[in-house]
């Protein structure tokens, strides 16, 4: 297949990826927190259990637990006792007898099976079993049965996530070495942009970019620095990367990255380090600008709203995953029929915003939520996939199988 991409100076996405991922420097500087400030942070050791999970042979149920050879000629046995959580049964179960437990309960010396109460009697004699296992250890869970001691849980670039704060808390484990969190200097560029709250004059917009920007490295876990708008003017916009590359690791901005009069960003890079500016095969978000500063790296989004989403959660944010030293996650994708009709040209992958949904018969389909528009959040934020069209394909009438790719937890 001939590039199409190629011959018209595009970028492909693949392409581009590669490169942000060879260029960033994962952080190497590590610390320890406690369990209770772990959530979301990358490991930075391996974590082994100290211990066996469970820590000792318990019942799978409440019910009774004795030796199965003591029921070999007989179906009742006396009472010796009970065992319960927290409370075992004191010394070993005496021949010929079985004592009561409970769910979670140590298995007392001397047992190796435990028979559920429903399968059982109370009679003036003991306990009568109605029913016999047919081998030991029926119903015990073993000790280490889950994680034994010395056994890898977690290996170094795993982002600790709720259940595994449970886990590591069920080890007794209540401190972790991870890696510091990175710092992204985030600011947008342009006269027109006005805060939520403030009255719009002739012209103005709203500076959405930079609020769903840091939403978005939030859910990363990283450190944000907001160095608020930079006004269209060369010199503030220089004074504010030279304030951004002394504080962080990464240069996150939000317009100025085309090729307008005022757009003085290009100039500066050059000026302070080293800059590769992409024209990208992708729709939305063709223009993307990616640069070496001296002390940081510079992400440049399209001013467009969804081109600046896009742009990050497809670009900017695997690359600082990588810088945060996280294990990367694969992108989960499958093809669907669409419902809806989809416009497409040659030329660029196309991420349309789509919405997952079921057919007439009960089949997962996938839908378009309308206007396309780089400039239209609407859509975006009524969105649950983007419905991913590849560079080559053209038109897509409803019915036709499309590539869905599902929403990643930045958008969740």
């Amino acid at each position: 297949m001939s590039d199409c991409c190629a011959t018209d100076g595009l970028m492909r996405l693949e392409a581009a990826l590669a490169t942000l991922i060879s260029s960033v420097k994962p952080v190497s500087t590590t610390e320890t927190v406690s369990l209770e400030d772990s959530l979301g942070r990358v490991l930075a050791k391996p974590v082994v259990s100290p211990i066996n999970v469970p820590s000792h042979d318990n019942s799978a149920m409440d019910g009774y637990a004795l030796a199965l050879k003591d029921l070999q000629n007989i179906d009742t046995l006396p009472l010796a006792g009970q065992s319960l959580a927290g409370h075992p049964f004191s010394g070993e179960i005496p021949a010929g007898h079985c004592t009561r437990i409970m769910t979670g309960a140590s298995i007392p010396p001397g047992a190796d099976v435990v028979i559920m109460q429903e399968q059982t009697e109370t009679v003036d004699q003991g306990i009568r079993f109605l029913q016999k296992p047919d081998k030991p250890g029926d119903n015990i869970r073993q000790a280490g049965e889950d994680i034994a001691a010395g056994t890898r849980v977690f290996t170094p670039g795993r982002r600790v996530r709720p259940q595994d704060i449970g886990l590591l808390a069920s080890l007794g484990i209540a401190n972790i070495a991870v890696y510091r969190k990175v710092k992204v200097a985030v600011f947008s560029t342009g006269d027109e942009l006005k805060l939520p709250g403030e009255p719009l004059g002739q012209g103005d917009i709203y500076d959405s970019n930079r609020f769903v920007i840091k939403a978005m490295l939030k859910k990363l876990d990283i450190d944000i620095i907001d160095l608020g708008r930079i006004p269209d003017d060369k010199a503030a916009l220089r004074e504010a990367f030279l304030k951004a590359d002394q504080q962080a690791d990464a240069v996150i901005s939000s317009g100025g990255v085309s090729v307008g009069d005022a757009d003085y960003t290009k100039d500066i890079l050059d000026e302070l380090g080293e800059t590769g500016f992409w024209k990208l095969a992708i729709k939305p978000g063709k223009p993307f600008a990616f640069g070496q500063l001296p002390n940081s790296v510079f992400f440049g989004l399209p001013g467009n709203p969804v081109s600046a989403t896009v742009t990050f959660q497809q670009l900017a944010a695997p690359a600082l995953r990588h810088m945060m030293n996280q294990q990367p996650e694969p992108k989960v994708e499958f093809t669907l029929a669409t419902q809806t009709r989809l416009k497409k040209r040659p030329g660029r992958r196309d991420f349309q915003r789509g919405r997952l949904v079921y057919g007439e018969s009960g089949e997962l389909q996938v839908m378009s939520t309308g206007h396309q528009g780089s400039g239209v959040l609407s859509t975006m934020s009524g969105s649950d996939c983007y419905i991913v069209l590849a560079e080559e394909d053209g038109d897509k009438q409803a019915g036709e199988r499309v590539k869905v790719q599902l929403f990643d937890e930045l958008f969740k």
